[in-house]
C-alpha cells in the first residue's frame, strides 16, 4: 500500500489524478443508468442501448487511464504506441459490451457477478494494453503481486458493481454501482502503476511511430468530451425515461379503472395492457406486454386495429387457454410518452353474442317447448314443398295437424302451470316418435304440426299420427290421476291433396276438425267431401261470435207443471238463433260448436243475464231454468258472474234454477263441486239435467248439492208401452222420493206418458203435450204480465197466435 500511496503522491501530478477521477466517476455513472436502459428494453432496441452504454463506458475507462497517465512523471522521455493505444481502447469497449450483455441476458445473480467480472477483466485489459503502449527510455519492471492484486481488486469492484444495480434497481443502488465501478477502475490503474518500476537505460531508443504525451492528452480530452456528451445524453434519458414511466403508470392506473379491456400499443406491439384485459384473456399484463396483437386477435385483425380508424370490428381473442372469446375493438390514436400510440379498446361480448343467439332461437323456437314456432315452420314447408316440386325427393309429403283434446278445460280447471306441463308433455311424447329429418312445431297454443317428406305411401303418415296418439295414451296410463293429454290429428299430402302451401295447411286443418268432430283421440286423411263441411264450421264459429252483438239470439220459454195439480211451476229457458241468411238453426247444430271454439261462454252469459231480466218482470214469482254448459261450469269466475246477473237484474237468487249436466260434473269433480258449493250459496237452485244419460250417476247425487232430478226424455218416450224403461223410470222416482229430492220428467209428449207418471207420483212435467217452447208474451196470463197481443173486444186477437197449452190434472180427468 505504501508503494501505491508513493506512487501517486510522488510521481503523480495530483490535480490531473482529480481530473482523471472526475472523469470515471462521470462516466461510471452513465454507464449504470445506460445499463439500467439495456436491462429494460426490449428485444429490437436493447442491441442499441447496449452499444450506446459500452461506448461510454469503454471511452470512460480509457479516458481515465491516460489522464492518468498524463499525471505520471517518470522524469525521463516517453511517448505512446498509435496501434496498442486504440486497441486499448477497443478492447476496453467490446469487453465491456459482453460483461454488460452477459449481466442482462436473464435476471440472476450468477449472471450479474459472471458479467460484472467481464466488465472488470476488460477494465484490466485496457489499462495493461495502455501500459504496453507506453514506451520510455529505460526498463520497465513489474511487480507481479501487485499486478495480480490491481485485476483482483477491479474484477471484484466490477462485478459487486454490476450486482448492487441489477439486483434491486433505485436511486441508491445507481450511485452505490457508480462509486464502485469507479473504484474499480481507479484502484486496477492505480494498483497496477505501483506495481511498475522503470530503470533509465540511455541504450533503448522510443520508436518514431509514437505519439507525444502532448497528443495523447488532446486524445484523452477527445474522449473526455465523448464522456460527457454520453453522460449528458443518458441523463437526459434517465429523466426522459422516468417523465415517460411516471405518465405510464398513470394511464395505466386510469386504465384498470375502466371496465373494458384497454391495450396501447406502438403499430401492433403491445406496450401496456390494463388488468381488465388481462382477467379476460388470462394472461398476465408483464406476459400481454411482450407480445403483438396478432397473437391475441390474429393478424387480419391487428393490421386493421393498426389504422385507428375507430370502427367497432368483431374478432375473437385468444385467451391463455386458446380458448376463442367473441370480442368488439375499437381503436383510436393518442398521445402516449410523448409519442403516437395507438389504444384498443376491447369489450367482451359473450353476453350481447348469447342474448343475439337467445332472439334468434326466441324468433325460429317456442320458448315453452323448444319445438321450432311457426315462423320455422313455414319456412321448411315451403322449402320441403318446392324440393319436392323440383323431383329433389321422391315419396310424399305429409302435412299433420295437431290439436290437444280438453285443453282449454285444462287451463280453466288447472291453471295454466298445468297447461304448459300438458304442452311439454306433448311434445316430448310427439318428439320421440319422430324420425330424423321430420319436424315438430308448435304453432301457437295447443296447435302443432309435423311435417314428414319423403315418405314410402301415404299409409305412413298414418303410423306417424297412430304412434303420437298411442304415445299419448301410455303417457296418461303412466299419469298418477289418469292424465287427460290427448289430441286429434289431421292429415293432408302433397301432392296428392294439395299443390300448394296454403291449400295444404287449409286441408290438413279440415281433416283435423273432422277428427275432432268423429270422437277425438284419432287422426283423419283429408278428403275432398270434407272441405265444404269445415268452411260451413269456420262460417259458423266466426257468426257466433258475433250473433250477440247483432242481436241474433232470442229466447223461448217452455212451461214445467206439477203434473197432479197442474199448477205452473216455471219455465225453462231456451235458446234459439235465427241466422240472417240460413234461418233458424238448430241448438243442436249450433251448440256444440259454440262449445268448441269457447263461444258458449259470450252466449251462456247472455242467456243467464236474459232470462234473469226477464224473470225480475213477472209479476208471479215463478221459477226460470237455464242450462249451463261444461265450460261455463269450470269457469273460475262463473259463481260471481251469477251473482252480478242477479244483482243487476233484481231477480231474487231463490227463483233462479241452473240445469247442469252429469257430463260437465265428471271433468272436474272437485272444482265443479267447489262451483256448486259458491252457487248454493247465493241461494240458487240447482237441477241435474238429462239424468241417466251420463255416468257415476249415484255417486253424483251423493257428491253434489242438487235440488231436482230431471229425467231425460229418451227414458220417457213411449214408457207406458215399453216395460224396460217403465221399470227404469220407476227406479228413478223411488231414488228422487229417497232423497228427498223432486223429480222433472222432460219430453212428455203423449197423454198416454202423463197418466204413466202420476201413477207413479212423478211431481212435476214439461214437455210438448204440456207447453210447446214459445215468446215469454204468450205466456202473458201465468206471469201475471200482460201480452201486448189482446183481444180487440171483438173476438179476434191482435197480433194472432197462441202456444197450445193443456192443464194435467184437466186432461186426467178428461181422460
Amino acid at each position: 500500500m505504501l508503494t501505491v500511496y508513493n506512487c501517486i503522491v510522488h510521481e503523480h501530478d495530483l490535480r490531473l489524478v482529480a481530473l482523471a477521477a472526475l472523469i470515471c466517476g462521470i462516466s461510471s455513472f452513465s454507464a449504470v443508468n445506460l445499463l439500467r436502459h439495456v436491462d429494460r428494453s426490449t428485444h429490437r432496441n436493447r442491441y442499441a442501448w447496449l452499444m450506446i452504454a459500452a461506448t461510454s463506458t469503454g471511452f470512460g475507462i480509457w479516458a481515465t487511464h491516460f489522464i492518468a497517465m498524463i499525471a505520471f512523471s517518470p522524469g525521463i522521455p516517453n511517448a505512446y504506441n498509435t496501434e496498442l493505444s486504440v486497441l486499448s481502447l477497443a478492447a476496453a469497449v467490446l469487453l465491456t459490451a459482453a460483461g454488460m450483455w452477459i449481466a442482462t441476458l436473464r435476471g440472476g445473480i450468477d449472471h450479474y457477478l459472471v458479467g460484472g467480472a467481464v466488465l472488470g477483466a476488460g477494465i484490466g485489459t485496457m489499462h495493461y494494453t495502455g501500459m504496453a503502449a507506453f514506451e520510455v527510455q529505460g526498463r520497465i519492471v513489474w511487480d507481479h503481486l501487485l499486478v495480480g492484486i490491481s485485476l483482483v481488486a477491479g474484477i471484484a469492484l466490477a462485478a459487486l458493481s454490476l450486482f448492487v444495480v441489477l439486483r434491486r434497481p433505485s436511486t441508491l443502488g445507481t450511485i452505490g454501482a457508480a462509486v464502485l465501478l469507479t473504484l474499480a477502475i481507479c484502484t486496477l490503474h492505480f494498483i497496477a502503476m505501483g506495481a511498475v518500476s522503470i530503470y533509465p537505460d540511455s541504450s533503448i531508443a522510443i520508436s518514431q511511430y509514437t505519439i507525444e504525451p502532448m497528443s495523447q492528452a488532446f486524445a484523452a480530452a477527445a474522449a473526455s468530451l465523448v464522456i460527457l456528451v454520453l453522460s449528458a445524453a443518458a441523463l437526459w434519458i434517465d429523466l426522459r425515461f422516468r417523465r415517460h414511466q411516471a405518465e405510464a403508470e398513470r394511464m395505466h392506473g386510469l386504465a384498470n379503472a375502466a371496465v373494458e379491456g384497454l391495450i396501447v400499443c406502438d403499430g401492433t406491439r403491445i406496450v401496456s395492457a390494463n388488468d381488465s384485459i388481462a382477467a379476460l384473456s388470462g394472461i398476465a399484463s408483464a406476459t400481454l406486454n411482450t407480445m403483438v396483437l396478432g397473437d391475441l386477435f390474429g393478424e387480419r385483425a391487428a393490421t386493421a386495429m393498426a389504422e385507428a380508424d375507430g370502427q367497432a370490428r368483431e374478432t375473437e381473442l385468444k385467451s391463455h387457454d386458446g380458448t376463442a372469446i367473441p370480442v368488439e375493438l375499437i381503436a383510436r390514436t393518442i398521445d402516449y410518452c410523448g409519442k403516437p400510440h395507438g389504444v384498443v379498446a376491447v369489450r367482451d361480448i359473450r353476453e350481447r353474442k348469447k342474448a343475439e343467439q337467445e332472439i334468434i332461437r326466441l324468433a325460429h323456437y317456442d320458448p315453452l317447448t323448444g319445438l321450432a314456432n311457426r315462423r320455422s315452420f313455414n319456412s321448411r314447408l315451403e322449402a320441403e314443398i318446392a324440393a319436392a316440386g323440383r323431383g329433389g325427393k321422391g315419396g310424399q309429403l305429409a302435412l299433420m295437424l295437431l290439436d290437444l283434446d280438453r285443453f282449454k278445460e285444462v287451463n280453466d280447471l288447472f291453471g295454466h302451470a298445468a297447461g304448459d306441463a300438458m304442452l311439454q308433455k306433448v311434445a316430448q311424447c310427439a318428439s320421440a316418435k319422430l324420425r330424423h329429418g321430420q319436424m315438430l312445431a308448435r304453432l301457437g297454443g295447443d296447435e302443432f304440426a309435423i311435417i314428414a317428406p319423403n315418405l314410402p305411401d301415404p299409409q305412413a303418415a298414418g303410423r306417424i299420427a297412430e304412434a303420437v296418439l298411442s304415445a299419448m295414451r301410455e303417457e296418461n296410463r303412466l299419469s298418477p290421476g289418469g292424465g287427460l293429454v290427448s289430441a286429434s290429428i289431421g292429415i293432408a299430402l302433397y301432392p296428392l291433396d294439395a299443390d300448394e302451401q296454403a291449400s295444404l295447411v287449409s286441408h290438413a286443418d279440415t281433416a283435423l276438425y273432422r277428427a275432432k268432430a268423429e270422437g277425438k283421440d284419432t287422426y283423419r286423411y283429408f278428403e275432398a267431401s270434407m272441405g265444404a263441411e269445415a268452411r260451413d264450421r269456420r262460417v259458423m264459429e266466426h257468426d257466433l261470435r258475433q250473433a250477440v252483438a247483432r242481436g241474433e239470439f232470442r229466447l223461448v220459454y217452455q212451461p214445467q207443471k206439477e203434473i197432479s195439480t197442474g199448477r205452473m211451476i216455471g219455465f225453462e229457458a231456451l235458446l234459439r238463433w235465427h241466422h240472417p241468411e240460413h234461418g233458424d238453426i238448430s241448438p243442436a247444430v249450433f251448440i256444440p260448436v259454440a262449445e268448441d271454439s269457447g263461444a258458449i261462454i259470450q252466449i251462456g252469459e247472455w242467456v243467464l243475464s236474459a232470462a234473469c231480466e226477464e224473470a225480475a218482470r213477472w209479476k208471479n214469482p215463478l221459477m226460470v231454468a237455464v242450462n249451463v254448459s261444461a265450460v261455463q261450469l269450470h269457469n273460475p269466475n262463473f259463481s260471481r258472474k251469477v251473482h252480478e246477473v242477479l244483482l243487476r237484474s233484481g231477480l231474487a237468487p231463490g227463483r233462479l234454477e241452473l240445469e247442469i249436466t252429469e257430463t260437465a260434473l265428471v271433468k272436474d269433480m272437485p272444482r265443479a263441486l267447489a262451483a256448486l258449493r259458491q252457487i248454493k250459496a247465493l241461494g240458487v237452485r240447482v237441477a241435474m239435467d238429462d239424468f241417466g244419460t251420463g255416468y257415476s250417476s249415484l255417486s253424483n247425487l251423493r257428491a253434489f248439492p242438487f235440488d231436482k232430478i230431471k229425467i231425460d226424455g229418451s227414458f220417457i218416450k213411449s214408457v207406458d208401452r215399453n216395460g224396460q224403461v217403465a221399470a227404469i223410470v220407476r227406479a228413478v222416482l223411488g231414488l228422487g222420493r229417497g232423497l228427498g229430492l223432486p223429480v222433472l220428467a222432460e219430453g212428455v209428449e203423449t197423454l198416454g206418458e202423463l197418466k204413466f207418471l202420476d201413477a207413479e207420483d212423478c211431481e212435476i212435467g214439461q214437455g210438448f203435450y204440456l207447453g210447446r217452447p214459445g215468446p215469454i208474451e204468450a205466456f202473458g196470463e201465468l206471469t201475471g204480465v200482460p201480452s201486448e197481443k189482446e183481444d180487440d173486444g171483438a173476438g179476434r186477437s191482435r197480433g194472432g197466435g197462441s202456444i197450445l197449452m193443456l192443464e194435467p190434472a184437466a186432461a186426467l180427468r178428461s181422460a
